[in-house]
């Protein structure tokens, strides 16, 4: 793994995929610094950070795109699974290294603050809680890129893929309030989902009575629930879809509080996704 982790870095920082990352990362947030907390005197650090999260949509697919995809589309991955190394270790390996480059930039970032501090008072607990959220927040991103870039050998692709995926998940709070709050909305909307969750099962496992089993069995547990009580789905759907608002746990950070329930769930889902990519990679090389 460790490796892996050097080759990786290295291969970042050689090239201006890593540095354009960095440049974009430090050039927003320098531009916000100077126009919010140097000329406006404003004090807290957390909306700041707040202000350039939109940016990860861009940044983000761009900076992991290639990390396994490239892989595969150089057929260079054969000689990594056939390496003395686990599938989990490989990835946990370019997790680190993509982090790694996004840490580097934040690095300098921990230092505006102090430069705050000499020109008024200003609260380093409530500042560097919104950078350790800023932080999770990245790293959560980071994995869903690198979980992109392992279902498809196109990087360009991945890189498109996560950009709609990150988007769809930054705007998912608008979407939600789209959907009427009846039941019976969110009935159908839970059925969908079912259904596209089978052909995902599919398309990983390509046994079609599995997929089917647990497609129907999904879908006559929601319709028998919604004829039992129905009162059940009121609204219902909109709570579900807000656990995808990555975003949104990040908000209780820029206002200095240390929300442990935005920890666990952004470790969740960086753990969630670094294991759905040593999947995709494992069903691949048994394949």
């Amino acid at each position: 793994m460790k490796a892996i982790y050097k080759k990786e870095v290295k291969s970042y920082l050689t090239s201006m995929i890593g540095y354009v990352f960095m440049f974009f990362i430090l050039l927003l947030e320098g531009i916000y610094f100077t126009a919010y907390n140097l000329q406006n005197a404003y004090p807290l650090f957390g909306n700041t950070l707040s202000a350039i999260t939109v940016m990860f949509l861009i940044l983000v697919p761009i900076l992991t795109m290639k990390t396994i995809a490239e892989e595969r589309k150089q057929k260079t991955d054969q000689l990594l699974l056939t390496a003395p190394v686990s599938v989990g270790e490989i990835v946990t390996g370019k997790f680190l290294a993509v982090s790694t480059v996004y840490v580097i930039p934040l690095l300098i970032i921990c230092l505006y603050p102090l430069i705050m501090g000499k020109y008024g008072t200003v609260s380093y607990a409530m500042a560097y809680t919104a950078v350790l959220g800023f932080a999770l927040l990245g790293f959560a991103q980071i994995a869903v890129g690198i979980f992109w870039s392992s279902v498809t050998e196109n990087p360009v692709i991945a890189a498109v893929v996560t950009f709609i995926v990150l988007f769809i998940c930054y705007m998912i709070t608008g979407i939600g309030s789209l959907i009427p709050d009846s039941s019976m909305a969110s009935l159908t909307c839970y059925m969908i989902l079912v259904l596209l969750a089978a052909v995902w099962i599919y398309h990983m496992i390509q046994n079609l009575w599995i997929a089917a089993v647990i497609g129907i069995a999904g879908e006559a547990a929601f319709v028998i629930t919604y004829m039992v009580k129905s009162t059940l789905f009121e609204g219902s759907i909109q709570k579900f879809l807000d656990v995808f608002n990555i975003t949104s746990h990040f908000d209780n950070f820029t206002n200095g509080i240390l929300d442990l329930q935005g920890v666990v769930y952004f470790l969740s889902v960086i753990i969630i996704f670094l294991v759905l990519t040593v999947q995709t990679i494992t069903k691949r090389r048994w394949n």
